[in-house]
């Protein structure tokens, strides 16, 4: 994201991060692969599965530790991430429920420090890919 968003200022176009809560596995909702519905997609996502999806929960739960210092929600926590990243950057989450919904607007309120943004910059790349 580093690499666009210069190329978006410049040219005064937003930037829209596709599945800012990493399909839900940013929410903290998971604990393992059997936690997602028989009919549920992400069942065949790689980083889904059982083998990536054990590394990967250790950055949902560090993203769930600084929500909790904060007194706001991992999914509020990663929007506010993304939302300081800059101006160019319009995130559009998805939402199953109306509570879902009022938890993501919540995200505008949440006020990230120096140090909060250098802990979540610094958390690994997923593993597995997004999709295969």
């Amino acid at each position: 994201m580093t690499e666009v968003l210069p190329y978006c200022q410049e040219q005064d176009i937003a930037f829209v991060p596709y599945s800012p809560l990493g399909k839900g596995f940013l929410t903290g909702r998971f604990s393992s692969h059997d936690d997602l519905p028989e009919d549920d997609f992400r069942r065949g996502l790689a980083r889904f599965q059982q083998e990536a999806l054990s590394t990967n929960l250790a950055i949902a739960e560090r993203v769930r530790e600084i929500a909790e210092r904060m007194g706001a929600t991992p999914a509020q926590v990663a929007l506010a991430w993304v939302l300081a990243q800059g101006e160019y950057v319009v995130p559009i989450p998805g939402a199953k429920t109306p509570k879902y919904l009022a938890d993501n607007a919540g995200a505008a309120d949440v006020e990230l420090s120096a140090a909060d943004l250098a802990e979540l910059d610094a958390l690994p790349v997923p593993t597995g890919g997004r999709y295969f």
